[in-house]
């Protein structure tokens, strides 16, 4: 044994394992999060009381899942699933509880939905393997041009896309590790639908962001978005449309840009729209206070 090495019965530390830099957390907590989201199977516990019984919020899930901001929009329970603190029996027993002492509803019926989602790919990925990691995924699609752009990724990766609602979700999952549904979705669908940037970068920084990363979630939803995985079907995403439809006031998109705050909801989604003398009035000038949009979602 080296000289140096730890007296039988001392453990080592974190720090000592792995230097002192890994030892620190990597990010510092952001108010705007949706939840602390603290580790550990009593977390995990307070998190379904929380949800299921004392907030009776399962009885919306299915009008309020695509929520955007704040801690009740949807169950949020996937970091405790996919650490293994909570399981998805548990989860299943609780909901038919809840349909039995108060109400069976299709936010019931959705919910048990998305935990079925989740082992769909959990399945899928114990029958593919590696394939799921392949361009062309388990499809082995050789149609699409993937393109190699690094500059065109690093602005994804920064949330500096120049598309509003993008960027917004980009900056929270930055921020905090944490991105709705819908977000990932359009996140997704704008790097590998509108820029065709190969799927696998997009997934590859999610693994690195993700609180609640699950490789066969991860992977298989990008591959799905993609047009790689389970679905033939065209998965493209009009993400200013989404923007309209999910964030129509864009509370959301300015509380994660605050430099488009001072803009109307309409602007805030699409500031290219602004004529040069609008920039002056609200104090927003394109590729200064904000990108200039990185392409044209009417030609790309």
């Amino acid at each position: 044994l080296p000289v140096d090495a730890p007296a039988a019965g001392d453990l080592p530390s974190l720090s000592d394992l792995v230097g002192t830099g890994a030892a620190e957390s990597p990010r510092t907590p952001d108010d705007r999060g949706v939840l602390p989201f603290d580790g550990g199977e009593t977390a995990a516990f307070d998190r379904v009381e929380s949800y299921i019984w004392t907030g009776d919020l399962l009885r919306e899930y299915k009008e309020t899942r695509n929520g955007l901001l704040g801690a009740d929009y949807s169950s949020k329970l996937s970091p405790w699933l996919n650490e293994g603190c909570l399981s998805p029996r548990y989860v299943k027993a609780e909901v038919d509880r809840y349909e039995d002492r108060r109400v069976e509803n299709d936010s019931t019926y959705w919910l048990v939905f998305e935990l079925r989602w989740r082992d769909f790919f959990q399945f899928q990925f114990a029958k593919h393997g590696s394939d799921f990691f392949r361009r062309g995924g388990i499809r082995e699609r050789t149609d699409i041009d993937w393109r190699a752009d690094e500059t065109q990724f690093e602005r994804w990766a920064a949330g500096e896309t120049g598309i509003p609602f993008v960027d917004a979700n980009i900056r929270e999952l930055n921020a905090t590790g944490y991105m709705s549904n819908r977000g990932r979705q359009n996140a997704a669908s704008f790097l590998a639908n509108d820029l065709r940037l190969d799927w696998r970068r997009g997934a590859a920084y999610f693994e690195t962001q993700l609180v609640d990363y699950d490789p066969a979630s991860n992977y298989g939803n990008w591959a799905y978005i993609a047009g790689v995985g389970n679905d033939s079907r065209d998965r493209s995403f009009d993400v200013r449309w989404q923007a309209k439809r999910y964030d129509e006031d864009a509370e959301y998109v300015k509380t994660w840009l605050p430099e488009l705050d001072a803009l109307p909801a309409e602007y805030a989604h699409e500031p290219w729209e602004l004529s040069d003398e609008e920039q002056a009035t609200y104090g927003v000038e394109l590729g200064v206070d904000y990108p200039e949009p990185m392409v044209d979602l009417d030609g790309s």
